[in-house]
């Protein structure tokens, strides 16, 4: 299959562009949304009047740099896969192949099940977590900017603004006077915060996730994204701007902040910072 070209509009000249590759996103929603204490799936739960499903279908959507969007629902969920039913008859000139696969208990499984679904010809895989529903399409594109430049890992990153300490467990008398006791500060200025979507070249997260499979409990249980799984490859991994709204919304208090951003005079999505 052969490569996009960039839309056109603003930037380069369309001869100065490299071709983008052809890309899928896959769509992580099979959380079960506990700490937002709805007793619902994190997907469903309700964002500005709509679940947060579709908040995060339609930013991948108007983003327009997906061939393909694979969805990775809880199992068994038929009232998300409905939606997503639904959705498909909302996309302009049919939009993105849209495809629902069942989730797994891991995030690496989901992850993993929705890889298995992929079209014959995918050269690049965004991995996006719906819990991220108001990410900017601009943070879309800088991503895949960077993989039609060359890269072969890409994380959208933010600065981290409060000072980071690491900590052990006290125990004996120390114990009596706290839990925990500062043995280190680490150096902010090279801290980032890692958000999604995370881009990839598709061999290499393939392979990522061929050698994640025969990971043991403990091993499984330290990856949390799939940059670490690329990073254990020793490949590279570039990181690009990301953006203040594309918050995780997994505690009450994200639901508030995500609400007010919707509610704010320019909208989530073009608001950046």
């Amino acid at each position: 299959m052969s490569a996009t070209e960039f839309p056109t509009g603003s930037g380069p000249a369309a001869e100065d562009r490299p071709a983008r590759p052809v890309v899928a996103v896959v769509l992580v929603a099979a959380g079960s949304g506990q700490r937002l204490g709805y007793g619902t799936p994190k997907a469903r739960v309700p964002l500005g009047g709509e679940p947060i499903l579709m908040h995060a279908l339609r930013g991948i959507v108007a983003s327009g740099v997906a061939q393909q969007v694979c969805v990775a629902l809880p199992a068994g969920d038929g009232a998300l896969r409905r939606m997503c039913d639904e959705f498909k008859g909302e996309l302009v000139d049919g939009g993105p192949l849209l495809t629902v696969v069942d989730g797994g208990l891991t995030r690496a499984e989901s992850v993993r099940s929705a890889l298995a679904a992929l079209e014959e010809g995918t050269q690049a895989v965004l991995v996006h977590d719906a819990a991220r529903a108001l990410t900017p399409e601009t943070v879309f594109h800088r991503v895949v900017d960077s993989l039609a430049a060359g890269a072969l890992a890409v994380i959208p990153v933010m600065p981290v603004v409060d000072t980071v300490k690491t900590v052990e467990a006290t125990s004996g008398e120390d114990a009596r006077m706290a839990p925990e006791v500062v043995v280190g500060t680490a150096p902010r200025e090279k801290l980032r915060a890692v958000q999604t979507p995370q881009g990839f070249d598709y061999d290499t997260l393939m392979e990522a996730h061929r050698q994640a499979a025969g990971f043991d409990d403990a091993e499984a249980a330290a990856v949390t994204d799939d940059a670490m799984l690329v990073e254990r490859l020793g490949v590279a991994v570039h990181a690009v701007r990301g953006a203040s709204q594309s918050l995780k919304i997994t505690t009450p208090l994200d639901l508030i902040i995500a609400e007010g951003l919707l509610e704010g005079p320019l909208g989530a999505r073009w608001v950046e910072g």
